[in-house]
């Protein structure tokens, strides 16, 4: 039995070219061996340039991320200070503490849910608490100076306090604090630019940074709310506490997610946009501002009108909405599913991945049956290795979606072989994981009746009936694994179906998951004899079709 190591594959061979068609070397003939390639600076850190003696680089002591984060955190801090003095001025600390005991409680169901909404590609946990702490202490600070400051002066310029205060609660309010909450987004948006690219992701971010910003305000109603039934002695169901947790935190919960969601799809609109599209690029983050701007609006004016009124918009627009964008938000999370299931399979081809690792890593369910193989095999670190693999799996898949699209960037190389190494790391935990996976949840072939016809009718060819009555493709995905249309086999090729030509990504060789151009060339140790993904052409594991990896075989058997 062999005992050589796993021949690893390369990504990409030949030249490639960049978004705007100038030549670019593409990732060099990669040694086909199982150690990784030495480690390359991230391109968006700017760097001096290196001295005649070799110094290295020096990075200017403001421009380094430990320095940029501890200033953030400082400012954030300072806010939420300022804030808490604020609060509990107003509310008295009494009320403060129960304002808060009671504002947390949907704080987890919602963080819950919109992780949830990012299970397929979750973003870092920093960004979430960015989000939450901008909103509850950044956005609020702001919100409550520049509320009470237009109100106050619109009561001195007109002489009308009563009027002041609803001019303030449906037209200023609403405009400041989604201004305020909008500015972490657009924060994201530019300065952490790779970990924002698709929809979900700005409604994730929107939510969150929502979130936090209910948080706090609701601890200044509920306090506020408190010190008022403290003052007038009501107690009981009949209090004000209780009538405005019911109205805020039971009935409304949702109400700040659902005004800022709406500008986060707009920046995650304008993620989704090429960079040709400048002009989308503006108004779709501005159109979703606005359109954030008037349902909080119509939330804040419904008050106004009475109970009948708050009912009639709750009814009437809020439940809608709500659904509407829930629908919106798990759509997006399927289409991100089967967008990891097409995008991989040019991958297998290339012998990156095995053959049932698009379907198990496209699907949720398969995706959590293999963490828990791992674990019960291989413990906690061979489920984390799992997990990482997952995730560098699936944003290999966007990337190579987004290159198909004209959107990759000039680092389409670059960030491709960076998800492809850690992968290769992980393979070891992580394949036999998937396949079981893949095989507990594949859906069973169709059995059938022992009586019934063999033809659904009189012209079987002409309805395109499979070949075998009953059967279905491997794990029930179209196309077949290791096969790719046609027209996406490389980037470039025109599309048949559409008479377009494809990005430019020139006329790469046998990259992105494209087979080695001279057949039967495979180097792996296997003796297989097939043949192969594609006729005529050497597998990761031999010169024939790749060997399944057999998750329960005697030690060392899969070496061959």
């Amino acid at each position: 039995m062999a005992t050589t190591p796993e021949p690893r594959p390369t990504p990409a061979e030949g030249p490639t070219k960049g978004p705007a068609g100038d030549p670019a070397d593409g990732p060099a003939d990669h040694p086909r061996s199982a150690a990784p390639p030495p480690a390359l600076a991230p391109p968006d850190i700017p760097h001096q340039a290196p001295g005649l003696l070799g110094v290295p680089p020096r990075i200017a002591w403001w421009r380094r991320p430990a320095v940029r984060i501890a200033g953030l955190g400082a400012v954030l801090a300072l806010c939420g200070a300022v804030l808490l003095a604020l609060v509990r001025e107003e509310t008295g600390t009494q009320g403060f503490l129960v304002g808060l005991g009671l504002a947390v409680l949907p704080v987890p169901l919602l963080i819950a849910a919109f992780r949830w909404l990012h299970r397929v590609a979750p973003g870092p946990w920093r960004n979430v608490v960015f989000c939450f702490a901008w909103g509850a202490c950044a956005a609020a600070l702001m919100s409550i100076v520049a509320n009470s400051f237009a109100t106050e002066w619109i009561a001195e310029t007109t002489a009308d306090p009563g009027g002041a205060d609803t001019i303030g609660s449906t037209v200023i309010a609403p405009v400041v604090e989604e201004t305020a909450k909008g500015a972490a987004i657009l924060l994201l948006f530019l300065f952490r630019r790779r970990e924002f690219t698709r929809l979900v992701d700005g409604v994730v971010i929107a939510g969150v940074t929502a979130t936090g910003f209910a948080f706090t305000e609701n601890i200044l109603y509920l306090g506020r709310a408190f010190g008022d039934d403290q003052t007038y002695g009501d107690q009981g169901i009949g209090s004000v506490t209780v009538a405005t947790f019911f109205a805020r935190v039971v009935m409304s919960p949702f109400a700040h997610p659902l005004f800022t969601v709406l500008t986060g799809i707009g920046f995650g609109l304008a993620a989704q946009a090429a960079p040709r599209r400048r002009v989308w690029r503006v108004l779709a983050p501005l159109g979703g501002l606005l359109l954030a701007m008037g349902l909080h609006a119509l939330w804040n004016g419904s008050t106004v009108f009475g109970g009948l009124g708050f009912l009639a918009v709750y009814g009437a627009f809020m439940v809608p909405v709500f659904g509407l964008l829930i629908w919106l938000a798990v759509w997006a999370r399927q289409r991100e599913l089967r967008t990891v299931r097409d995008e991989l399979p040019a991958y297998v081809t290339a012998g990156w991945l095995t053959a049932p690792e698009p379907y198990a890593l496209g699907s949720l369910r398969a995706r959590r049956l293999a963490r828990d193989f791992a674990r019960h095999h291989g413990g906690k670190p061979a489920a984390r290795a799992v997990r990482e693999y997952e995730r560098h799996a699936t944003a290999l898949a966007f990337l190579r979606h987004r290159g198909g699209q004209g959107r990759a960037g000039a680092d389409f190389g670059i960030r491709e072989q960076e998800s492809l190494d850690a992968m290769w790391a992980r393979r070891a935990a992580a394949r036999p994981a998937l396949t079981h996976a893949a095989l507990m949840t594949a859906p069973r072939p169709a059995v059938p009746h022992p009586y019934a016809s063999p033809y659904p009718g009189p012209y079987p060819a002409a309805y395109g009936h499979p070949p075998a009555y009953g059967q279905v493709p491997a794990y029930g995905h179209p196309p077949a694994y290791g096969q790719v249309p046609a027209y996406r086999q490389e980037y470039g090729h025109p599309d048949p179906g559409h008479g377009r030509p494809g990005p430019g990504y020139g006329q790469p060789g046998p990259g992105y998951g494209y087979p080695p151009a001279q057949p039967g060339t495979g180097t792996g140790t296997g003796t297989g004899t097939g043949t192969g993904p594609v006729p005529g052409q050497g597998g990761p594991y031999g010169s024939g079709s790749p060997a399944p990896y057999n998750p329960y075989a005697a030690p060392g058997q899969n070496d061959g």
